[in-house]
């Protein structure tokens, strides 16, 4: 068993509230669970309205197709015009770790 982990450090574009944030972060978090079924959610900087931080985990038995579908929430996020990655933080956990 394998668990892949991926930590977005996303700075918002034209967020001037916590409440415009929001309304930012939550499709981005809805869409990875959706498209590719992981578990996702905003992990940090709840308090800063224009920086974000999301958290997503997968478990698989196979380093492939978990390091496939982390390259894939990793492109989907990169390619949200209202967001700047300003870095990705990607981690694999074994059964031996």
């Amino acid at each position: 068993m394998y668990v892949g982990t991926l930590s977005f450090d996303l700075l918002l574009g034209d967020v001037h509230s916590l409440k415009e944030k929001r309304s930012v972060v939550r499709p981005i978090v809805a869409e990875l669970q959706r498209k590719f079924s992981v578990s996702a959610a905003e992990v940090g900087d709840q308090d800063l309205h224009r920086r974000a931080r999301i958290g997503v985990a997968l478990v698989s038995g196979d380093t492939g197709y978990l390091s496939d579908v982390l390259d894939r929430c990793e492109r989907l996020v990169a390619a949200r015009p209202e967001v700047e990655l300003l870095s990705v933080r990607r981690r694999l956990h074994g059964d031996e770790d």
